[in-house]
């Protein structure tokens, strides 16, 4: 079950990846997936969201996602 959240999660982040136009988009898509991820792998979903969240913001900055 728990490896079937992961990918669902996983796969709701690279199909939305291209819809999303800017930093505070990415950020919340990044929160909403890392704490979902974070569940589903028995992790703090708090700590999950905050580093999902980081990540999406930055990630435009970094040159992954465009």
């Amino acid at each position: 079950m728990q490896a079937l959240k992961f990918i669902a999660a996983f796969a709701a982040v690279v199909t939305l990846a291209g819809c999303l136009d800017n930093d505070l988009e990415r950020g919340v898509a990044g929160a909403a997936a890392g704490a979902v991820v974070a569940d589903a792998t028995g992790n703090d979903g708090t700590t999950g969201a905050i580093l999902g969240g980081v990540a999406g913001v930055f990630c435009d900055d970094a040159g992954i996602c465009n």
